[in-house]
């Protein structure tokens, strides 16, 4: 439980960093080149090499990451922060907790479920309420909601493919270590390109900074989930780390300037009563 808030915490930290003033798909690509620069020599002179069920297992583990990914930079690209990372993150629990009912054989009781439901049905309405008070041109907006509802699905099937992969690995860290080099050897080439291509490209110091914070976030953000799924029920542990959208929503308040006001508290309220039931089921 403790590992999957901590990730929740940071998750959202995470996207907020990718979303921030930078191009989405710039701050993905910087975040990502610092996880293979500094990642990959301590990787491969300090740990085990995988064998090549392991290497197998990371190549769907790329796959699976760099469509999210895709998904991710489209709808930040095309949504406010607040609109589009609530859509994500509300479809993701639902999805999870069936899908690892299938992979795992877990069961859930009515007061889980009931759990579940509250808290993705809590974070649509809050991704609704922030949407009518959001000025977005249509065009943009079917983009940026499509590519969140996509988000959230692979944010299912990344959180059960992921669970499944770390508990095939004798050691979890090892394993780890080479995930995070494994997934990030795609967007620093898209990033590199889409920067040379633009009119009037952002400095690199200021973009290179960035990234660097958010591979350190994305490093223990990803690792806490990936620690709870393996010692915990999948599904639990996914819909805890939702609540990611409770901090979301305190960071586009504190630090975007995105309002907060009493429907969107409460509804933030009822979040975490959802994310409590399912805890206390």
């Amino acid at each position: 439980m403790a590992l999957a808030l901590a990730s929740a915490l940071l998750h959202a930290l995470f996207g907020a960093i990718q979303k921030g003033r930078h191009d989405p798909w710039l701050t993905r690509g910087a975040i990502d080149s610092w996880w293979v620069v500094a990642g990959l020599p301590v990787v491969a002179l300090l740990l085990p090499w995988p064998d090549a069920r392991m290497l197998a297992i990371l190549a769907g583990a790329a796959a699976i990451h760099f469509a999210f990914k895709l998904t991710v930079a489209f709808s930040y690209d095309r949504g406010g922060f607040t609109v589009v990372y609530p859509v994500a993150r509300g479809t993701g629990p639902l999805a999870a907790v069936a899908i690892a009912s299938v992979v795992f054989g877990e069961r859930y009781g009515p007061l889980q479920w009931g759990g579940v439901l509250l808290l993705s049905g809590a974070i649509m309405a809050l991704a609704a309420l922030n949407l009518r008070r959001m000025p977005v041109g249509r065009a943009s907006l079917v983009v940026g909601l499509a590519s969140a509802v996509a988000s959230g699905v692979l944010v299912a099937v990344y959180t059960v493919y992921d669970a499944w992969a770390i508990r095939q690995a004798a050691d979890p860290f090892v394993f780890l270590g080479w995930f995070f080099v494994a997934t990030a050897l795609d967007f620093p080439v898209i990033a590199l390109r889409r920067w040379r291509r633009l009119a009037a490209p952002p400095a690199l110091l200021p973009l290179a900074l960035r990234g660097l914070a958010g591979a350190l976030v994305g490093v223990f953000s990803f690792t806490a989930i990936m620690l709870a799924t393996r010692l915990g029920p999948v599904g639990e542990a996914a819909a805890l780390r939702e609540t990611s959208v409770l901090f979301a929503a305190m960071i586009g308040r504190l630090f975007l300037g995105e309002p907060v006001g009493p429907a969107r508290a409460g509804l933030m309220g009822l979040i975490a009563a959802g994310a409590v039931l399912t805890q206390a089921g």
